[in-house]
């Protein structure tokens, strides 16, 4: 894995989708059948939009793969979407606990501080996964967003 994130880290060429690919890849893997269904029930739940569905089955993932910080990643993200921001952060928290790296996690995480209004410490996030991987269009907008805000617009 680390051959990859230096592959991601890289800011010239197209290499880099390669690497953020085989890495998304590699984190879906729980090492166990019966948790990779859960997982992928709980991914088709939230992306259908049932939400309920989508943190049963997250929930069980967790429950049984306490060290898979792809579950726990996935059900921050249903949770935030059921606007459950303080369960996210927690599971958000969990999952970059387990995997530092998990730029993704740190987006999520930077998108939720953005959206309660803790503008400095969700430029924070959004810095730290860059740093992770700075290809994220989300994050580099967010951070652009982000850094004219706090500038202000003169008059």
């Amino acid at each position: 894995m680390d051959a990859l994130f230096e592959q991601l880290a890289r800011t010239e060429g197209e290499a880099w989708r390669i690497a953020e690919s085989d890495i998304l890849r590699e984190w879906s893997k729980s090492g166990s059948a019966a948790m990779d269904l859960l997982y992928k029930r709980g991914e088709e739940a939230l992306d259908q939009g049932d939400l309920p569905a989508a943190i049963g089955h997250l929930t069980a993932l967790t429950d049984h793969a306490p060290d898979f910080a792809a579950g726990w990643q996935l059900r921050a993200a249903a949770y935030a979407t059921a606007g459950q921001f303080g369960p996210a952060v927690s599971d958000l928290a969990r999952a970059l606990q387990l995997e530092p790296r998990h730029f993704a996690a740190l987006t999520q995480l930077g998108a939720m501080l953005e959206e309660i209004g803790d503008s400095e410490a969700a430029l924070k996030a959004y810095r730290e996964s860059l740093s992770i991987h700075p290809h994220q269009q989300e994050a580099i907008d967010a951070v652009e967003r982000l850094e004219r805000e706090d500038q202000g617009t003169e008059i």
